[in-house]
């Protein structure tokens, strides 16, 4: 019975969601017309020197700001819906001939200025109807009350034309209920119904879709290459001024102690002494820039049992949940090490939380990673936390990192890389992960 009960109450909840969902698109559906006879007024205005230029971009970008609140509302629904528009030139400035120009040749302001009518009518009557339905349902439950309270044959309900005896009146509550019960199931899928048809208008086009798709590898190739410039720049600067420092200065040791040897010999087992120690830091810091390059630990256990490892020597108590069957291509695996690491170390840094978790599983093809935190939150990718190269990162791949961190807190990070797993390699450590 606690199974039914959870059962019915999640189904009543969510056709209680598509009533209200319904409900307010009619309301937004109503404002489509308004911004329709606008649109068109200010379009008339083009011609007229400079406030054709002002009001036109200005009138699209709240058609723009309807057509994105339509899209949100459609893929919350399943229905996924990208924006098709172009990126904004630079020194598009307000009132000025390039963000005109950008707007009115954008092919998806004008299916935003079609959609606007259709989508009107369509949200304005599956939205009445998912919401009429079980209204008129619900007062078939309450209508038996009423007839006591008005008298009879003053109205009818269902089957019934007029209710003139209480018999009558009673015959309205299981009818009440069959047709709530059907309006609840179907307001759902009024609401999927009029997402597929905004998504026939809103959704980019194919050629859309390329378009973007090339300005999204040009940007995201392009920080790939400037982020592995920079890591070449770091690597060289490590060599200079650490290791290839300490082995001039090893060298430099070796050859007064040769010269001493002779002459001095304990002053020469001295230098050699010092030299032996000299190299052992010259090799540690080798280590340490080869660990930054490709950490050991994540060819030997994989991204998991790294993870666990570098959870483990933090000052913050990191819990690590781990749901890979296989292990990711070898740069993948890299790039969300690497992701992994910068994310718990704004943690430590900058979140002042008590307590974390990362969550590494892998589903549909899909590498899910989840670090969350009970700091004060309030992260903020502009602030130059680290957060923006974790972006361009991920971007190199096709993946995707998205951020809540209200400022009170909890702050999760969530990045996912698109990606297939190999069969699990079988390591000596394994039974340690």
């Amino acid at each position: 019975m606690t199974g039914a009960g959870a059962l019915s109450g999640r189904w009543a909840g969510r056709g209680a969601r598509g009533v209200l969902s319904g409900l307010a698109a009619v309301g937004l559906a109503l404002t489509n017309l308004p911004l329709l006879a606008l649109s068109i007024a200010v379009l008339a205005l083009t011609p007229v020197p400079f406030l054709g230029l002002a009001l036109v971009p200005w009138t699209m970008s709240l058609v723009r700001m309807r057509a994105d609140l339509e899209r949100r509302r459609a893929s919350r629904t399943g229905v996924l819906v990208s924006r098709p528009y172009h990126p904004a030139p630079e020194r598009a400035m307000a009132g000025g001939w390039r963000r005109f120009r950008w707007t009115v040749t954008d092919p998806a302001t004008w299916r935003d200025l079609a959609w606007l009518a259709p989508g009107a009518v369509v949200g304005c009557g599956l939205g009445a109807v998912g919401v009429l339905v079980p209204l008129y349902g619900l007062a078939g439950l309450t209508l038996t009350p009423l007839w006591i309270w008005i008298g009879t044959g003053w109205y009818g309900y269902g089957a019934s034309w007029s209710i003139d005896s209480f018999a009558e009146g009673l015959l309205c509550v299981p009818q009440g209920a069959v047709i709530l019960a059907g309006g609840l199931a179907v307001a759902p899928w009024w609401r999927r119904v009029d997402a597929h048809f905004a998504h026939l208008f809103l959704a980019p086009t194919k050629t859309a879709q390329l378009r973007l798709r090339v300005t999204q590898l040009t940007v995201t190739r392009a920080d790939t290459v400037d982020a592995q410039a920079a890591e070449l720049r770091r690597i060289e600067r490590d060599l200079h001024d650490g290791v290839q420092a300490r082995l001039v200065s090893l060298s430099m040791v070796i050859g007064l102690a040769d010269e001493l040897l002779d002459r001095n010999p304990a002053g020469a087992h001295k230098l050699l002494a010092e030299a032996r120690e000299s190299s052992g830091a010259a090799l540690v810091e080798l280590r340490h820039l080869v660990r930054g390059i490709h950490p050991p630990v994540l060819a030997e256990r994989g991204l998991g049992g790294a993870v666990r490892a570098l959870a483990i020597g933090l000052p913050v108590d990191i819990s690590v949940e781990v749901d890979l069957p296989g292990r990711p291509d070898t740069p993948v695996e890299s790039a969300a090490y690497f992701a992994v690491a910068e994310t718990l170390t704004n943690l430590v840094r900058h979140s002042h939380a008590h307590r974390g978790s990362v969550i590494l599983r892998h589903t549909n093809g899909v590498l899910t990673i989840v670090v969350t935190d009970d700091g004060t939150g309030g992260a903020n990718p502009a602030d130059g936390s680290g957060l923006r190269g974790i972006e361009r990162r991920l971007a190199a791949f096709d993946g995707t990192m998205t951020l809540s961190s209200p400022p009170s807190g909890p702050t999760v990070i969530t990045m996912e890389l698109p990606c297939a797993l190999s069969l699990p390699r079988t390591m000596p450590s394994s039974a340690t992960d």
